[in-house]
């Protein structure tokens, strides 16, 4: 049985400013003419769960492995077959790259950008994919940024 006294105004209105902010920014990537513009409402939903702090930190983390797998992505998709052992060494050269510029928390975007690029079917050419991809998760980035910013979840404590 849920209890309205566990429903307080902060839950209501961190609900609403998280639902306002992926709305926003998939219509954002929708009007732009993105493919998978439901890749920045997830995104967004994702950084709306962070404080400010934290959300800057990671959001330049996120950024930083999703132009590494975009990149990655385009060109082993361009230039390989599209068979396990090459997404798996894909997977293996991120981590490498992202261990000697001690990255190690861009791994996991860039990988699971690298796995988005490289292994669901796309009618685009990788190039395109690559770029829509980072596009679109740039995009929810900083909406998630802005209103965290612009509009702080009163359910935190103020810092």
């Amino acid at each position: 049985m849920i209890l309205p006294s566990r429903l307080g105004w902060a839950a209501v209105i961190s609900a609403a400013r998280t639902a306002i902010a992926a709305a926003a920014s998939f219509l954002i990537a929708r009007l732009s003419g993105l493919p998978e513009a439901y890749w920045a409402a997830i995104l967004t939903l994702v950084i709306m769960q962070s404080t400010l702090g934290a959300t800057l930190q990671i959001s330049g983390e996120r950024f930083i492995g999703t132009l590494l797998g975009a990149i990655a992505g385009g060109l082993f998709t361009g230039y390989f077959p599209q068979v396990w052992w090459v997404f798996a060494l894909g997977v293996f050269l991120l981590g490498i790259l992202c261990a000697l510029f001690r990255l190690q928390n861009s791994y996991r975007f860039a990988g699971i950008t690298l796995a988005i690029v490289m292994l669901i079917p796309h009618s685009a050419p990788p190039w395109i994919v690559a770029l829509h991809r980072f596009v679109e998760v740039s995009i929810g980035i900083v909406v998630g940024l802005a209103v965290t910013a612009v509009w702080p979840d009163p359910a935190e404590p103020a810092g």
